[in-house]
């Protein structure tokens, strides 16, 4: 594979969440750190938190180019 990047893979928990916070529209963008703050309320945990976080980054980014 020349070229190509392999990234790490999401569970489906994670992008199940990450798409219905997402779609919900509580002000979630590109920008991981305020996707962080607004999860905040949502997560107790950071690990979990981060996932969601850059999941939501990732549907974010997806919607612009498309």
């Amino acid at each position: 594979m020349t070229g190509a990047l392999m990234g790490r893979i999401r569970s489906a928990l994670i992008k199940r969440l990450a798409r219905q916070l997402y779609e919900k529209g509580d002000g979630f963008n590109e920008d991981f750190e305020n996707n962080k703050k607004l999860l905040k309320e949502v997560f107790q945990y950071k690990k979990l938190r981060n996932k969601v976080a850059g999941a939501i980054v990732a549907l974010a980014r997806q919607a612009k180019n498309n």
